[in-house]
């Protein structure tokens, strides 16, 4: 990692000085939570990518749809060879998928939201897809939505010579605004004393500083803090008025409380963010790495004139062990993230260094923050 990242990601850590953020950026109203949805469907219109006959479901998925629609294929027939066929379905255009959706808070009946399809059975590929009309089911086991359209897939596959590229997840795809709202969610909003709202980030001095702004603005005990995690709002009876009020304290300035203090290591990327709160007691530190190189060369030995020998092949190798000279750095009591970044820059640490130097100073108990390795 070189000094010109190291300081990039200095001035992201810096960046976060207190100034005052919206309410409706810190909280949000416990009552507008969303909910999961999931169904069970069939994607038709593959082409040959689909289950097949060896899928059982499948096929009993496609028969029981057949029949509501009045097409009864195990039903007698006259003619011997069809009935000799009668019953089996080789479905290659077709495949059993399982929907999943996120219905947003406040939903009503008619809006469109976005839905996720995906293969459960042996199908390739879900590419030119058209999911058949599937209901969406909440925990409950109401039907909250109804899903169907024409799936869009961002795989991409080529073949040649015996060779074959894929990019992406050809058994997945999306349909953006593929799923209508069928069912209102109750939720009290209207109907309660009190609005709950809930702080994305749990934190006491935020919600303090929450429920402070909002009775400087609208009075005292309009708002008290539950937790460190929720507040609850007097709100007006009357709807219209309810939404209102909330707009404004949606829209009120609070000065949020400091986050705790995080390192955040990505060990596959060897990308590392320091928060700007970060600190580490005294230690001394020191990294380096022994390096073994080995060469072989091959060699011919010849015996010498008249001798009567014999001509050998001789393997010689040489071995040379070199450890670089990486000065030792010192950590004073109440380092901050910029003198941390500096010391890592000047003894030169690669990515896989500093993340071993900072999992070494979290055991020895020097770094006062919470090493998360992602």
């Amino acid at each position: 990692m070189t000094s010109r990242t190291f300081s990039f990601l200095l001035l992201l850590a810096l960046c976060g000085s207190a100034w005052a953020d919206r309410v409706k950026d810190l909280a949000s109203v416990a009552a507008g939570r969303s909910n999961q949805l999931i169904g069970y469907g069939l994607v038709v219109g593959l082409q040959g990518t689909g289950d097949g006959a060896t899928v059982s479901f499948t096929t009993q998925s496609m028969k029981s749809m057949l029949s509501r629609l009045g097409v009864n294929i195990d039903g007698p027939l006259s003619d011997f060879e069809q009935g000799g066929t009668a019953g089996r379905l080789d479905i290659r255009n077709a495949a059993a998928v399982m929907i999943t959706a996120e219905l947003p808070g406040f939903a009503k009946p008619g809006q469109k939201i976005d839905i996720n399809v995906s293969a459960i059975g042996r199908a390739t590929s879900l590419r030119g897809g058209n999911l058949l009309m599937t209901s969406l089911r909440g925990v409950d086991g109401e039907v909250y939505g109804m899903a169907q359209g024409a799936l869009n897939t961002t795989d991409v596959e080529s073949s040649a010579a015996g060779s074959k590229v894929s990019i992406g997840v050809p058994t997945s795809g999306r349909i953006p605004n593929g799923g209508t709202v069928e069912r209102i969610v109750d939720n009290p909003f209207e109907t309660s004393e009190y609005v709950v709202m809930n702080v994305r980030e749990a934190d006491f001095t935020t919600t303090t500083a929450i429920v402070n702004a909002i009775n400087k603005n609208f009075g005292d005990a309009t708002a008290r803090a539950i937790d460190g995690m929720s507040l609850a709002i007097r709100a007006p009876t009357n709807v219209s008025q309810r939404v209102a009020f909330m707009s404004m304290v949606e829209n009120l300035d609070v000065v949020p409380g400091e986050p705790p203090a995080r390192v955040v290591v990505n060990s596959r990327t060897g990308t590392v963010v320091i928060s700007r709160n970060v600190r580490v007691t005294a230690s001394a530190v020191a990294h380096g790495t022994i390096s073994v190189a080995i060469a072989a060369t091959n060699e011919v030995s010849q015996p010498n004139p008249l001798s009567q020998g014999q001509t050998a092949a001789v393997q010689n190798a040489n071995i040379a062990v070199t450890e670089p000279k990486n000065p030792m750095f010192l950590f004073q009591p109440g380092v901050d993230l910029r003198q941390v970044v500096d010391a890592v820059n000047q003894v030169g640490a690669t990515p896989s260094a500093l993340i071993a130097i900072l999992e070494a100073l979290k055991s020895t108990g020097s770094l006062r923050a919470e090493l998360i390795i992602i």
